[in-house]
């Protein structure tokens, strides 16, 4: 699960401040626990337990079913990452593109694959030939064992203008029949060809909807990613902050390119072999498309 510093996400960090809820999490991460089974575990009355279940279950931290006469509580995430307000580079000014996820123009990718609309998928899941069909501009979804997609967009920068620092954010994840969250997979990055680095994403996700992910997508299939963001800077490349690799805004020599060229890939030799998930504006959690922004003096 992710959530951001903002009002909508009050009910998870309320849900969070007790200790009572706490051990309740630490109890549903070993077993799944009816109401009593809880109560007698914290030593407390069953009414003040289901309160303080009711308050899981509304930040969507647990979940109950009926099973037979029971009401069984178990948990609904393994994680919860907070994504905080990005930090603003007044000194620069910035121009921004986005590219929608079916917007790719070289591509090569092996099953599991597939593509999806907003409305319904794009011809038959698993068969890399519906890569190409014409109503993949429409894609807000795709999904790929291994292999790679790779798009263009242009280098919005006049000739006087200065590249200082370049961001490429999109929401992804692995890839996993129907979704797991647990399934490591190596997702390497390019920009013009060269490598940018390699980010391992830790697996894809059906604990609960995605906030975006449309109403006909069946709920047993990865619902939404993970927020990344790229920076290249003087000093080097890091993704959310933390080191990518050695190269510098300086080496991309922007002066002399018309187009951006962004390359997603799954190696042949990569150590985690768990494919990729991009997910557009109307799919997961994040209302864009592959955002590139570039700041300029």
């Amino acid at each position: 699960m992710q959530t951001q510093i903002n009002d909508e996400s009050l009910a998870v960090y309320e849900a969070l401040a007790s200790s009572v809820r706490l051990k309740i999490i630490q109890l549903l991460s070993k077993n799944k626990m009816n109401i009593k089974e809880l109560a007698t575990a914290l030593k407390l009355s069953s009414a003040i337990t289901t309160m303080h279940v009711s308050k899981l279950e509304k930040a969507n931290i647990i979940k109950t079913e009926k099973v037979g006469q029971q009401k069984i509580s178990s948990l609904r995430v393994d994680k919860i990452e907070i994504n905080f307000p990005e930090r603003i580079f007044n000194a620069f000014d910035t121009k921004e593109s986005s590219i929608p996820v079916g917007h790719y123009t070289n591509y090569s990718v092996y099953p599991t694959c597939g593509l999806a609309t907003e409305h319904a998928f794009i011809g038959k899941v698993d068969e890399p030939k519906y890569f190409m069909d014409a109503a993949r501009m429409d894609a807000q979804l795709l999904w790929f064992t291994k292999g790679f997609v790779e798009y263009q967009t242009p280098n919005l920068l006049n000739k006087n203008e200065k590249l200082e620092m370049m961001e490429l954010s999109m929401e992804l994840s692995s890839e996993f029949p129907f979704a797991n969250n647990n399934w490591l997979s190596d997702i390497t990055f390019y920009l013009n060809e060269t490598e940018l680095g390699m980010w391992t994403s830790p697996g894809d996700y059906a604990d609960i909807r995605g906030k975006y992910t449309p109403a006909w997508y069946p709920d047993n299939q990865n619902q939404y990613g993970l927020l990344k963001t790229i920076r290249i800077t003087h000093h080097g490349t890091y993704m959310d902050g933390e080191p990518l690799s050695d190269l510098t805004i300086s080496d991309l020599n922007s002066n002399k390119i018309d187009l951006w060229k962004l390359r997603v890939e799954v190696k042949d030799d990569a150590e985690h072999i768990g494919g990729c998930t991009l997910f557009g504006k109307s799919f997961g959690n994040y209302s864009q498309d592959i955002k590139v922004k570039v700041f300029y003096s």
